[in-house]
């Protein structure tokens, strides 16, 4: 159930202010720690402010619908939203200076796909990504566990789409509403973009799925104010109802801004994240390949005692960041 769940209460939010002041934290943390020699104006010119790490992330999810939409096979809906959930719990507490949105990504789907049981194996998984695909393979696998770690193993996740199932049963039966079916693609274009807001981490599933489901009401011109207030939330007072309906309001509200950041803002970003991303954790950087390196040498001798095996070692330390487009 989400309300004992861990999702409810490690990742669930009081309110955007909270979410930003996480988000900046780590931002100037990671600019505290690489820009030590800088100066205030060079640090502003060098690494991403807070702001430009939020558009560079929309932008990244926006990547993340368009690879779980263009998936094969099919990729059911739980598996879009664990996915998203992942990515946006990592990044609450992650700079993209640190972890290349790209490559989190790819992992944050890959494991969403094993949580909620889509199986595919990880040859099925690169095979959507264009590209050096031993490549993909490999910075998915590495990153797998750090995943994992950053969510606090908190891998379970509540998404809208069952909510969403029982209010329609619930309308069916007890509701006037004619073919409640219609209000599916309703339904289905707004959880589409919800999931490019934050509100799964301030809200529950449920309010969430009435939310889609008002609003697709009020496309086909149907008003399901009485079923919410009379039937549904008939017992549950004045203020737990007035609670539900600033929920509900909000969360339309959150879904009605979504916009697509500008492409030449993102590309600058893009350029300015290359230089001042920490190369330790660039697949592409030398340093990244001699820890590899190392890592692999470390193996030789835990595993050969005192004679070290000869590998070569390029097909890991070549390899490259899957594209998320």
């Amino acid at each position: 159930m989400f309300s004992t769940s861990s999702q409810r209460k490690f990742w669930t939010f009081s309110d955007e202010n909270e979410l930003a002041c996480h988000r900046e934290k780590h931002n100037l943390e990671f600019i505290s720690r690489h820009g030590q020699n800088l100066d205030e104006q060079q640090r502003y010119n060098y690494f991403l402010s807070p702001e430009e790490e939020r558009l560079l992330l929309k932008q990244y999810e926006l990547h993340l619908k368009e690879f779980c939409k263009r998936f094969q096979p099919p990729m059911p809906k739980g598996v879009i939203g664990t996915a998203f959930h992942y990515f946006k719990r990592f990044y609450l507490y992650n700079s993209s200076m640190d972890y290349h949105p790209k490559e989190i990504l790819a992992t944050c789907v890959y494991l969403a796909c094993k949580v909620e049981e889509f199986n595919v194996s990880i040859g099925q998984f690169v095979a959507n990504i264009k590209g050096d695909r031993e490549k993909a393979s490999d910075i998915i696998l590495n990153n797998e566990l750090l995943l994992m770690q950053q969510l606090n193993y908190h891998l379970t996740v509540h998404n809208p789409f069952r909510p969403v199932e029982g209010f329609l049963i619930d309308i069916k039966t007890r509701c006037s509403l004619a073919n409640p079916e219609r209000l599916c693609s309703g339904i289905d274009e707004f959880l589409e973009k919800v999931f490019l807001t934050d509100a799964c981490l301030l809200y529950a599933p449920s309010q969430i799925a009435l939310a889609a489901v008002l609003h697709a009401a009020s496309k086909e011109q149907e008003n399901l104010d009485s079923y919410v207030t009379d039937m549904l939330f008939r017992d549950a007072g004045p203020d737990k109802l007035a609670i539900l309906i600033e929920a509900v309001r909000k969360i339309r509200s959150m879904v009605k801004m979504v916009e697509s950041p500008a492409r030449e803002r993102v590309r600058a970003i893009e350029k300015k994240l290359d230089r001042c991303r920490n190369q330790e954790n660039n697949p592409d950087s030398e340093i990244y390949k001699q820890r590899i390196r190392e890592a692999l040498d470390e193996d030789d001798v835990q595993y050969t005692g005192t004679s070290r095996m000869s590998l070569d070692t390029s097909g890991v330390t070549q390899v490259l960041s899957p594209s998320a487009s």
